[in-house]
């Protein structure tokens, strides 16, 4: 036995010695542990595109009963209050916030950490914060996350308020010359020890509330780099995961090895509206991105603005049910599925109509989206406003996409050479559920104008006995 022993022990301290990125979390080939907070990409609702900085805790209840009774079957799971949330006052449009809100008093602790507006959140009187809205929404088999903007308040700031936890004050963290050209509340953190206890100990108090998901925001143009490893080393040590998500955009793709390491999904577009230009130009952003995401790290084109929006957030046009077609509505959610961008809705969903339920829940698309091998789409055809996306899944199959970005209808062909199947492939359309029987070397159809056809191809089952 000793001497079968010591060969092994041995050959295990070379390993350690020689290769010690194979086992070290630190390592930047190893998978970081954040990476499970988001396998797959997050699924679910966000309160800007129907309310902009004006949500109330009602709405957002009456959100997540929707959310819990029509979608949590099918994948859909975040509620997340974005956008100023910690202000009693909501102007009617927010291109007007940095004109009638600034200096405005914001809710806060004595230790300047943000605090829900108690006249919009009452559950959050007392000092309660967001647990008891978290509380009830985890209750119904849901996760809770907000929205905060990059740094520490300029009001922190000025009053030099204590960082809790720390020898610290706001005034040894903010960093007065950096600031938000479209939001007056903060100055960015500078990156020294007291702005990291800033960022520890907002995590602390997040953490406190039960939140499941952040998305901060200022973070991308430009891109605030030594921020968002400070709020990666936060979260990390406030003892809850969190998925993390940066915004807005665009990011530039020349940061992808940074950000894919440190947040599960970061914005690679400004806001995007129910606009055909902005569908458009989707196409070439997830191209551009092509190959980063994977498990734990998704590239995120920003929530999907279906249904009824523009309820008290006018920035992008009046109250409306979306100007998408419903066959822009399918190559939406056809592109996203593949890329795979995260899914967060952004319409009141109380008032969704039976037909975009549909597209919502259809779960052989969502299947796409959340396929466990996480693999990106690749653009494997483009011409005359046609295109091709192929993207590999964990069983071996593939799905792919046909989409016409085009003005009129025209056929659009899939090669097996381009797509990289081989042989016979059984075929079908994931939209209309429907087998369409046995194809080799190519498949041709007709695609409408603005609009997709997603199919899975599988090799066909020999027949030879």
């Amino acid at each position: 036995m000793l001497k079968r022993t010591i060969p092994n022990f041995f050959f295990v301290a070379v390993v350690l010695f020689a290769f010690p990125a194979v086992l070290c979390a630190d390592s930047p080939d190893a998978n970081p542990a954040y990476w499970k907070w988001a396998s797959t990409p997050p699924m679910g609702w966000n309160s800007y595109d129907a309310w902009g900085s004006s949500v109330t805790g009602k709405e957002v209840l009456g959100n997540a009963r929707y959310l819990r009774e029509h979608l949590l079957a099918h994948g859909w799971k975040y509620v997340v209050i974005d956008f100023r949330w910690y202000d009693s006052v909501s102007p009617d449009d927010d291109r007007d916030i940095n004109r009638k809100r600034a200096g405005a008093k914001l809710f806060a602790d004595e230790y300047g950490r943000l605090r829900p507006a108690t006249n919009r959140f009452p559950s959050a009187l007392g000092g309660k914060g967001f647990k008891p809205l978290a509380d009830k929404i985890h209750a119904m088999g849901l996760k809770f996350g907000i929205h905060m903007m990059r740094g520490i308040p300029r009001q922190a700031v000025r009053a030099k308020s204590p960082i809790e936890g720390s020898r610290f004050t706001a005034a040894d963290a903010g960093d007065t010359n950096s600031t938000c050209g479209w939001c007056p509340d903060m100055f960015g953190v500078r990156d020294n020890a007291a702005g990291q206890a800033w960022y520890d100990s907002c995590a602390r108090l997040w953490a406190s509330w039960g939140v499941d998901f952040v998305k901060v925001d200022d973070l991308s143009v430009s891109y605030q780099a030594h921020e968002i490893e400070m709020i990666r080393k936060a979260l990390d040590k406030c003892g809850r995961p969190m998925v993390f998500s940066t915004s807005p955009g665009p990011t530039s793709p020349a940061h992808a090895d940074h950000i894919s390491k440190l947040a599960n999904m970061w914005r690679i577009s400004g806001d995007f509206w129910d606009r055909w230009p902005d569908l458009n130009r989707a196409f070439d952003l997830f191209a551009e991105w092509q190959g980063v995401g994977g498990p734990g790290h998704w590239p995120d084109l920003d929530m999907i603005p279906f249904g009824h929006i523009g309820i008290k957030c006018t920035i992008a046009g009046p109250e409306r049910q979306t100007r998408f077609s419903g066959n822009e509505e399918v190559m939406l959610m056809s592109l996203w599925a593949l890329a795979p961008s995260p899914l967060m809705l952004g319409a009141n969903l109380p008032d969704m109509d039976g037909g975009t339920l549909s597209l919502l829940t259809n779960d052989e698309v969502l299947a796409v989206n959340q396929d466990p091998l996480g693999n990106p789409a690749r653009r494997v055809m483009q011409a005359k406003g046609a295109e091709v996306w192929v993207k590999g899944l964990k069983d071996g199959s593939k799905a792919i996409g046909l989409f016409n970005r085009g003005p009129a209808a025209q056929a659009v062909t899939l090669d097996w050479q381009n797509a990289g199947l081989s042989g016979k492939q059984t075929l079908r359309n994931l939209w209309s559920h429907q087998d369409l029987g046995t194809f080799e070397a190519r498949y041709l159809v007709e695609v409408p104008r603005h609009g997709a056809v997603l199919l899975r191809a599988r090799p066909a089952q020999n027949s030879q006995p």
